[in-house]
């Protein structure tokens, strides 16, 4: 299977739309980073950025985003809060 890099914008967006559909709680921009993060860490790592493994481990993350909202929702902080 070609790697994601050489059809970057028909694959990779194709990718995207698609996982952005799933995750509907998660805004389309967050998952197109999602994907290109993940093609870009891959790659630099030394592992081929085939869409089917690109795709696996970008659903892993945005799972992990999804479980790591509290039930509440995100919230806003108070200026002041939180500054290091």
């Amino acid at each position: 299977m070609p790697a994601l890099a050489d059809h970057r914008s028909e694959t990779r967006d194709r990718l995207a739309r698609r996982l952005a559909a799933e995750f509907a709680t998660v805004s389309a921009g967050t998952v197109e980073r999602c994907v290109a993060d993940v093609q870009v860490c891959m790659t630099h790592l030394g592992f081929e950025a085939t869409p089917d493994r690109v795709e696996r481990l970008a659903r892993e993350r945005l799972v992990g985003v999804i479980k790591s909202e509290p039930p509440s929702g995100r919230g806003t902080f108070p200026p002041g809060d939180g500054d290091l």
